[in-house]
């Protein structure tokens, strides 16, 4: 059933991305709200299927994306390890774990997307790159990082309720 409410939900958060999220940018960069809700759900204790919601979260992005898919499925899958590694070490504290996967996350994933440009023929100059797209990309991040936090540990609460003994 959760695997299931993926699909839609990453369709209507790929909407609100392309449409409302990239247009408030900071520089030249924006936030990943797609990314966010990946590595939130990963970090939640009751959730099982966290793979499957990075390779939906992957293959939405993707479809919208300019970028290879690959480069896409293989950056959501290592922020996803990297989220699922840090939860079971970090278990205490899942805002700190959320904050950390979130900076990490987000330098591979756009790292990987502009490495992948400038293989591709793109010319990139690395300095601007970083410093007006990168770094205030993962900066919204940061600053989205906690209301998502927030609202998928709510989701996955109630698709994981809490079972009572009496």
């Amino acid at each position: 059933m959760p695997t299931l409410l993926a699909v839609p939900l990453f369709l209507l958060l790929t909407i609100f991305q392309s449409a409302v999220v990239s247009r408030m940018t900071l520089l030249q960069g924006a936030a990943d709200l797609i990314l966010l809700v990946v590595i939130a759900w990963a970090l939640q204790e009751r959730v099982k299927n966290a793979w499957w919601w990075a390779v939906i979260a992957a293959l939405t992005m993707a479809y919208i994306s300019a970028i290879n898919g690959v480069v896409v499925l293989l950056s959501y899958l290592t922020v996803t390890g990297l989220a699922l590694w840090l939860r079971r070490r970090v278990w205490q504290l899942p805002i700190l774990a959320m904050l950390a996967v979130t900076f990490i996350g987000s330098l591979l994933v756009y790292m990987g997307t502009a490495a992948y440009l400038r293989l591709t023929g793109t010319p990139l100059p690395i300095f601007d790159t970083f410093s007006l797209i990168i770094l205030p990309s993962m900066i919204l991040n940061l600053l989205l990082a906690i209301p998502v936090y927030a609202l998928v540990k709510d989701l996955a609460e109630w698709l994981y309720p809490e079972e009572m003994e009496i």
